[in-house]
């Protein structure tokens, strides 16, 4: 995953398709995890708060 830094160089269109990236691997390991146990569930976290991260720098664009 990225940092805070490297997300805030990518253009406004960028962090929306990476935003639907990140939200489609969610669902696909929410379903995953529904049917067998991830081996690491605590990916479905980090990829929760990634997404946030990306909504707010993208919020800051907006601004």
């Amino acid at each position: 995953m990225m940092d805070s830094k490297e997300v805030r160089t990518l253009s406004r269109k960028e962090i929306v398709e990476r935003i639907r990236e990140e939200q489609d691997q969610v669902r696909e390991l929410t379903f995953r995890h529904a049917i067998a146990r991830l081996e690491n569930p605590l990916i479905l976290r980090e990829k929760r708060r990634f997404i946030a991260r990306l909504k707010t720098i993208l919020n800051e664009h907006s601004a």
